[in-house]
């Protein structure tokens, strides 16, 4: 009773606050409203509220100060010890119209569902809930049930952010989601994934997903695949029906290989691809010899923008880097930028660096990350015309914790 007492005025005082153009603090109001019901317990006194009727008649008739509040206490003490008699024949009807009346501005707000609904479905679903159960469960069970609804709309839309993919508006160094533009600019073989919100425990799954529904491909089953296939080489090349060429290895067997479906260990599959036996490295875009599979694909970089991230948890921190594991062991490089400080030393702390997941992934802007790509992979970028130098600054994340700033001149499209 005391929240929903400390709710019920502190929500009034934001109402009028907003009309009458001033600030209130919510910790001072809840250091009041604690020290006045310790003060009154100890004269076996009402617990302090906020009256909503009472309220809304002492703000008509333009009451400001404690002073107004003082004076209508005295008015109804009189009338209730001298011509209470007086009023006790009239119908509650009539008492509620007196209510009423004054709380005519905030009844009215129900004008406001539409233009909310067109706005904010998920807070136009409070307001009407919240709305509804006090008038069907009274004051007190209306603010629970309304703040029950508003922590279940937080916690949906922390659990199922809305993930973007994003692209460069052509001539700017601005990246926003490509659905929402058409003069683009998509580096070949480059994806920018944005995630606009914390991760923990209860949307890391759902990141994941996400993130393989945006690279078109599970990075886990092409690694998976990628070792199978490494497995099949060998063996043919132990039985000779495989031989290495300059361009690539020959399969001399009459019939194709099948594998059995129980000589692979799951867990075998999982670790890094070892070419350290074979004579040759495998091109994985190429075809392969014998009736082996394995999914192409036409990415070699991917940046994912922590700009929104505020925080990360043990739970969330071991699902991405076991996220980008897979993605760095199938030969994919990940960069992440514009992440919070608090979670750099976060991930330090917590060892999750090591030799395939290095502190230089990280960027302090998206721009950055894209030039150090196109340095790296000048084939990214499509049109072959219309280049111009520019000198930007590059910015880097060191092992040491030290940034380093240097001036390049990358080639990017000119408008």
């Amino acid at each position: 009773m005391a929240i929903v007492g400390f709710a019920v005025a502190f929500s009034v005082a934001k109402v009028y606050s907003v009309k009458h153009d001033y600030t209130i603090d919510g910790n001072q109001e809840l250091i009041a409203f604690g020290v006045s019901n310790i003060f009154g317990a100890s004269f076996k006194s009402f617990a302090a509220s906020t009256a909503l009727s009472r309220s809304a008649v002492q703000e008509s008739t333009g009451g400001k100060t404690q002073v107004a509040g003082l004076l209508s206490a005295i008015i109804v003490m009189v009338v209730t010890l001298a011509i209470g008699f007086l009023l006790e024949p009239l119908p509650k009807s009539v008492l509620g119209a007196v209510v009423i009346v004054n709380l005519k501005g905030m009844l009215m707000q129900v004008r406001e569902v539409p233009y909310l609904w067109r706005r904010d479905k998920p807070d136009c679903v409070v307001w009407i809930g919240t709305c509804l159960a006090s008038i069907f469960l009274g004051l007190d069970l209306g603010l629970a049930v309304g703040l029950g609804i508003e922590l279940i709309s937080v916690v949906l839309r922390a659990q199922f952010p809305r993930c973007s993919v994003l692209a460069n508006i052509q001539g700017t160094d601005i990246y926003k989601d490509r659905k929402d533009y058409l003069s683009i600019f998509e580096p070949e073989g480059v994806k920018i994934f944005r995630i606009p919100s914390p991760l923990f425990f209860a949307n890391i799954d759902f990141f994941r997903n996400k993130l393989v529904e945006a690279l078109g491909f599970n990075p886990l089953r092409v690694l998976r695949k990628r070792n199978k296939a490494l497995r099949m080489i060998r063996r043919l090349l132990k039985r000779g029906e495989l031989h290495c060429t300059p361009k690539g290895y020959l399969n001399t067997a009459c019939e194709p290989y099948k594998e059995l479906e129980d000589e692979d260990s799951t867990e075998d599959l999982d670790l890094p691809t070892d070419f350290r036996d074979l004579p040759i490295q495998v091109d994985w875009n190429a075809d392969l010899p014998a009736n082996i599979s394995v999914p192409q694909i036409d990415l070699h970089s991917l940046v994912l923008d922590f700009s929104a991230v505020s925080f990360l948890d043990i739970s969330a921190l071991k699902g991405l880097k076991t996220t980008l594991k897979e993605l760095v062991r199938i030969e994919v490089e990940v960069y992440i930028v514009a992440c919070d400080q608090y979670i750099l030393e976060k991930l330090h702390s917590c060892c999750f660096f090591d030799d395939e997941v290095q502190p230089s992934i990280f960027f302090l802007t998206l721009h950055d990350a894209i030039l150090h790509i196109l340095e790296r992979h000048p084939e990214a970028i499509q049109t072959k015309t219309h280049f111009s130098k520019i000198v930007t600054t590059a910015t880097v994340h060191h092992t040491n914790n030290s940034i380093r700033s240097r001036d390049r001149n990358v080639s990017v499209l000119a408008v």
